[in-house]
């Protein structure tokens, strides 16, 4: 099988940003697509800021001029046709909603050459619940990324039982060759290993907000102290976007989660407080006024 070369990300969120900017720091041609010239106009300022920040945050090569020519070197386009003509890979990074996932599928299936493996980042649904919508279910696994992936490098890889053995080496191999360090699942798993680990800590802390029992803040403050992580569950609600937050939890079956849901939209969202991204979610991200 040839190497993956050319590497296509659907959309250009905080996460899909992420996934394109990497790929191409690590000499991939990368290509990111996004529904519209309006968006990706924001989006080409969410890759400058990435560059910056690989400088920043002394990513090796990046002050060297490895930062700056992966920026020349992504490709931004609106047409779904055009991204996809000639890649290796396509990283879908959409919306985690099924139905916006399935009819992304299915036009993919008409548009991609025979060539192209598809892999989705999804967070919490399972490569079963899309593969039938691929056209290509052997050539279709899950590929999940961390929020920040040049500090948070793992890229988990779930194949399903239709996934060809020598697709999921492949797309292993593409991990490695960008940077990530391969977390291989023997079978599916919603949630992954890391949010199997992650979700029941953010839906802890979730609930003692809408219950009443303690203030973001407080949770925070418990969970650093107590465990010695550097960050508590409101502050990684923060980092994930609190639009991915809102989303999974409206989508919950329970009462819990749709209060959750419901808080988010009404406190945060409406407001224009997305988390790190915008500046402001749980927490302010502005610099103070002087």
């Amino acid at each position: 099988m040839p190497a993956i070369r050319t590497v296509t990300v659907l959309g250009t969120g905080v996460l899909g940003s992420q996934i394109a900017y990497q790929a191409a720091f690590h000499g991939y041609a990368v290509t990111a697509y996004d529904v519209s010239d309006d968006v990706l106009e924001k989006a080409r300022a969410r890759f400058a800021g990435l560059a910056e920040t690989y400088k920043h945050d002394d990513v090796a090569g990046a002050r060297a001029g490895r930062a700056d020519a992966a920026l020349a070197g992504l490709t931004l386009t609106a047409d779904l046709a055009a991204a996809v003509a000639d890649a290796d890979l396509v990283i879908e990074a959409v919306p985690e909603l099924l139905d916006l996932k399935r009819d992304v599928y299915t036009k993919l299936a008409a548009l991609a050459p025979a060539k192209t493996i598809f892999a989705t980042n999804s967070s919490t649904l399972l490569p079963s619940d899309l593969k039938q919508f691929t056209g290509r279910p052997d050539r279709f696994l899950a590929l999940h990324y961390a929020n920040q992936v040049w500090r948070y490098n793992t890229a988990e890889i779930m194949g399903t039982a239709d996934t060809d053995p020598a697709v999921y080496a492949e797309v292993v191999a593409f991990a490695e060759g960008s940077g990530m360090v391969p977390i291989e699942l023997k079978k599916e798993k919603a949630g992954y290993v890391l949010n199997s680990l992650l979700v029941p800590l953010l839906n802890a802390a979730s609930g003692l907000l809408v219950d009443g029992i303690a203030d973001p803040a407080t949770v925070d403050t418990t969970w650093r102290i107590a465990t010695g992580a550097p960050a508590g569950p409101f502050q990684i609600f923060d980092v994930v976007g609190l639009t991915t937050a809102y989303n999974i939890a409206a989508a919950g079956p329970d009462a819990k989660s749709q209060k959750f849901a419901a808080l988010l939209k009404e406190r945060y969202i409406d407001k224009g407080k997305l988390g790190v991204a915008t500046g402001e979610g749980f927490y302010s991200y502005r610099p103070a006024a002087v």
